[in-house]
């Protein structure tokens, strides 16, 4: 994992982008020991414009102010052990700002920033947080329901980088975080899969929900056409 950052540091990144009246995302890039990978944060805004931040990126000011225009940062979610890199900075931005952890990537996460909880109630019933079972506690998610249906907004247990040119590409490929289609990447699968049975069951639950209406990912596209099958299919994946 990169090295956290003590301070407010912006690496390169796109543009806010709204894809439901309650969600924001953005894409920014980090580098990696193989090379440059993309890197995603949701925004979900519950009903009161408190917003929830899920694995953070440190924005330029034009878009930090875009985002507090769209409502208050007020959950910080840091979703494993390795996505505390930002975690630091947005804490020093929003002193107030409540930080939430999976149970088993709370002492890591400690380290950097104070956790305040490992389960989460944003008095929102349509947002809900989950720490997936079958991973020791140490990868979480969340659940974002809309009129249109629901958005699942994954972190490192799905992979859907198809756009890696280069050597950087090629090493990424080779290692299993790059691929041609959605999938558990191979060093996730061997040190954050520890029960492939809870986390089949899992993503089967998922994948039963009849209007899902996409996949978010920390790293790589969203899943938007027929994510229940991507689902069933990451879950026949895992025996």
């Amino acid at each position: 994992m990169p090295a956290t950052l003590k301070q407010w540091q912006v690496l390169p990144h796109g543009p806010l982008t709204q894809i439901e009246p309650n969600i924001l995302t953005v894409v920014g890039q980090i580098h990696m020991p193989l090379g440059d990978m993309p890197r995603r944060m949701t925004v979900v805004r519950l009903r009161d414009a408190r917003l929830v931040i899920f694995s953070a990126i440190s924005l330029d000011e034009n878009e930090m102010h875009e985002l507090e225009d769209f409502g208050q940062p007020a959950f910080l979610i840091v979703p494993s052990d390795h996505h505390r890199r930002d975690a630091k900075a947005w804490k020093q931005r929003y002193p107030s700002i409540f930080v939430i952890a999976p149970v088993g990537a709370r002492e890591k996460v400690a380290k950097e920033v104070s956790v305040d909880a490992v389960r989460a109630d944003f008095d929102d019933p349509d947002v809900v947080f989950v720490t997936v079972p079958g991973t020791r506690g140490h990868e979480s998610a969340l659940e974002v329901r809309t009129p249109l249906g629901l958005t699942l907004v994954l972190n490192d247990l799905v992979g859907n980088i198809r756009h890696s040119p280069g050597f950087s590409g090629w090493l990424l490929r080779l290692m299993g975080f790059a691929g041609n289609e959605p999938h558990i990447p191979l060093p996730i699968k061997a040190s954050i899969v520890a029960d492939k049975t809870a986390v089949r069951e899992q993503l089967l639950r998922w994948a039963w929900i009849s209007d899902l209406r996409r996949v978010l990912v920390s790293h790589g596209d969203t899943i938007e056409v027929e994510p229940q099958s991507a689902l069933r299919e990451l879950a026949k994946s895992l025996g």
